[in-house]
């Protein structure tokens, strides 16, 4: 994998691109003492620099030492693909944030398909490029020129999104880092593809089972059309992926979707948020398994699903404190600043069974459902667990436990939120504060 040099120059300068590509620093030193403008050389056919070379080779110490002698960062090769690009597609990380930091523009497009280092990074499935292009998007120019949303769904020659392509080559793990940091889900093609298509569609014609998961969790339109008519329950049905067409007839179980009060919310510290997916999973594969009952196609895991908890941390959690909700799950959630906890599948049925407020179209923020005050910030709960003959200790948060009742049909939690908002009211305290009298803890429709 990489970036051969084709040259017709000099043998000298043949031999130099190969020293690059190769990573022969000795050699690659030798050359620029013999000639120091072979720095601004390039291969004859396609124009390659030899920045190019090192970055598509992952040649991380002859690239810094060619951006030391002030090479600019962003090069031209024959199509117009910088560098950056180049480790992008490649997968060179460590060249790929040398890069950056010697000021590489993240919103440049090149010539052969209209794409950015981002289209690249999402196209080949480099999850760790793509995190570090992001995470440069959000400090540099483009963020305060185009606005961090709007290079995120940036859109190549052929109309499709970062989004798009992630979803076309099967690289679930990309879906979730894009969905995250504001992409659109179902945002429509251009030429790409079948026109009209969405990450949806996509994903359908692939069969692959874990972007069509994903996507549907952050809310993917199953019922969505593309420019030839067809929903991506057809398009799956037509190339014979029939476990992905299971999960996507519109007449199956809607699926449990990231609360759009939390998609975005900035106080939402990251193991938190790891609870709360987790636990949305879990509950979305007992749906699958449901849909999926009495046929021949069974579901793997979902890729971010941590699996039940440790047998040595089974036996711990039996002495942790239940949420006074389900009382199923652990405490594993707490919200801020008011110190209440519940387990995460309860905080994401609240947040879920909330109802946009009519006269303003806007969802309204989830409220604590002991004290009523609106939730701004989730952590990790630090949960207290009985130690014979001693006080309360702390324990660290454990991972995930899996619903008890694992025969019953989906979540328990999210299954009995109905009655245990009813039997609010009447709860007393449970470690977790008194709940508020006569409190309802969803908004009417």
């Amino acid at each position: 994998m990489g970036q051969a040099p084709s040259c017709g120059r000099s043998s000298h300068d043949h031999n130099f691109f190969k020293a690059v590509e190769g990573g022969d620093l000795a050699m690659v030193e030798s050359s620029l003492r013999m000639d120091p403008e072979i720095l601004h050389q390039s291969t004859l056919y396609d124009r390659l620099s030899p920045l190019h070379i090192a970055a598509a080779n992952g040649r991380l110490e002859i690239l810094s030492r060619i951006l030391d002698r002030s090479v600019h960062p962003d090069l031209l090769n024959r199509h117009k693909q910088t560098p950056l690009m180049l480790a992008a597609m490649h997968g060179r990380i460590a060249c790929l944030q040398r890069l950056l930091q010697a000021g590489a523009n993240i919103l440049m497009f090149d010539s052969l398909h209209g794409r950015t280092c981002l289209h690249y990074a999402a196209y080949y499935g480099h999850l760790d490029c793509l995190q570090a292009i992001l995470a440069a998007a959000r400090s540099t120019p483009v963020a305060d020129s185009w606005g961090f949303a709007r290079f995120v769904n940036v859109r190549d020659g052929n109309g499709a999104t970062p989004l798009h392509l992630a979803a076309k080559q099967g690289w679930p793990n990309c879906l979730h880092i894009l969905l995250g940091n504001g992409a659109l889900v179902s945002a429509p093609t251009g030429r790409y593809s079948y026109q009209g298509s969405t990450p949806l569609h996509l994903a359908a014609r692939g069969g692959y089972l874990d972007c069509v998961r994903e996507l549907l969790a952050w809310g993917a339109d199953r019922k969505q059309r593309d420019s030839s008519g067809r929903i991506p329950y057809i398009v799956a049905l037509k190339r014979k992926h029939r476990a992905c067409a299971a999960l996507l007839n519109p007449l199956s179980a809607e699926p449990l979707v990231w609360p759009s009060p939390l998609k975005f919310m900035s106080e939402l510290k990251p193991d938190a948020k790891a609870l709360l997916e987790a636990a949305l999973m879990d509950a979305n594969r007992e749906r699958e398994k449901n849909i999926l009952k009495g046929t021949t196609y069974s579901l793997p895991s979902p890729v971010h699903w941590e699996g039940e908890i440790d047998n040595d941390n089974a036996s711990e959690a039996t002495d942790m404190e239940l949420c006074c909700i389900c009382f199923d799950q652990i405490c594993t959630i707490e919200v801020q600043d008011c110190g209440h906890q519940m387990c995460a599948h309860c905080t994401l049925a609240l947040c879920c069974h909330s109802k946009p407020n009519p006269s303003t179209l806007c969802l309204s923020a989830p409220l604590c459902p002991f004290c009523r005050s609106s939730i701004a910030r989730l952590v990790v709960a630090k949960t207290k667990i009985k130690e014979e003959g001693d006080k309360d200790s702390f324990s660290k948060p454990c991972k995930l436990r899996k619903s008890q009742n694992s025969n019953s049909e989906g979540s328990s939690s999210f299954k009995g939120l109905s009655s245990a908002v009813g039997s609010l009211g009447k709860m007393g305290s449970r470690g977790s504060g008194k709940i508020a009298d006569g409190c309802d803890m969803m908004d009417k429709p």
